[in-house]
């Protein structure tokens, strides 16, 4: 079983409008609601490649309860902790081609419940193969609460994907608790690094050779449309993708984590796991919602990849 986990869920509300007028009513016809979160993006492309996944983290009060309904009609399995707290609401507004968001901090985690809910997560991952952990931690939580529960999945051999940036992934790669794979683009190198990180192999090889990433078995840098670099123990990696129309890129980093999390979890090579990451990634662009792949185009887009060892 994989178990996708997310700490700081959403309910996300999208408002499309034609025109986005400022200091007046703008009145919206057209308006989605649903469960967010970049694990539970995990957790939906997981389920519908037929994979045995199911979702936790925290959630709290009535906008908890929608997440977890939403998450039952779509017949995804579900395990959360519920805090007192009230989670939180993720508000997109899009107009004329662009998109506005109103991001809300979310609940505010007390002692004991981040306490209780490490006893509980403890338990909860007895059933799982590997674990995915996606995204930031709530308000309330310490910046090394990742590496805790990093350190209890060691403890009973389960593997662990990390899909988080800035001080909670600098805190567990300082640590003793590692995850098996990290997945960080770009920006989020040279924010690890404090410098700029250059476009080219030989910069890249360097960078992810840096005694920070010691004892983390794989880094794949996502690369948008260049495709990603990866490392597995000492062996580097350059994924060249075909180009695809673009329909809707929010997610698509979620999705490839999902195909890494799930090829791991079937023991794949490294080139079919780094393949399969990489076509639920597009397959997520190609799509309109958000966490939604058609798998009937899967193959197409696998003979294109080229994985080539640099």
């Amino acid at each position: 079983m994989i178990i996708s986990v997310t700490m700081n869920p959403s309910v996300d509300i999208s408002y499309p409008l034609e025109n986005f007028k400022l200091d007046t009513v703008n009145r919206v016809t057209n308006t989605t609601k649903t469960a967010g979160g970049k694990g539970l993006n995990v957790a939906r492309v997981l389920q519908q490649t037929g994979a045995n996944v199911l979702a936790s983290g925290m959630i709290g009060g009535h906008l908890g309860e929608f997440i977890q309904t939403e998450l039952e009609n779509k017949k995804i399995q579900h395990d959360f902790f519920t805090i007192n707290g009230q989670t939180r609401n993720c508000i997109a507004i899009l107009h004329e081609g662009k998109q506005t968001e109103i991001l809300e901090q979310g609940p505010v985690i007390s002692e004991d419940e981040a306490e209780v809910f490490l006893a509980y997560f403890a338990d909860l991952i007895e059933g799982a193969d590997i674990l995915s952990f996606s995204g930031s931690l709530p308000a309330g939580l310490s910046d090394d609460y990742y590496e805790k529960m990093i350190t209890l999945c060691n403890e009973q051999g389960k593997l662990v994907v990390l899909d988080s940036s800035g001080t909670v992934l600098q805190k567990v790669l300082a640590s003793k608790a590692k995850p098996l794979l990290i997945k960080p683009n770009i920006e989020e190198l040279a924010a690890l690094l404090g410098k700029p990180i250059e476009n080219n192999l030989e910069s890249l090889k360097h960078v992810l050779s840096s005694s920070l990433f010691n004892g983390i078995e794989w880094i794949v840098v996502s690369m948008g449309a260049d495709g990603a670099f990866a490392k597995h123990f000492d062996t580097f990696y350059q994924v060249t993708i075909p180009q695809i129309d673009v329909i809707n890129p929010v997610g698509s980093g979620d999705a490839t984590v999902a195909g890494l999390t799930q090829a791991l979890e079937m023991k794949q090579n490294d080139e079919d796991v780094l393949k399969h990451g990489n076509v639920l990634g597009m397959l997520n662009a190609q799509e309109k919602r958000t966490g939604h792949v058609n798998m009937q185009n899967y193959q197409a887009l696998v003979d294109q990849i080229q994985v080539k060892e640099v």
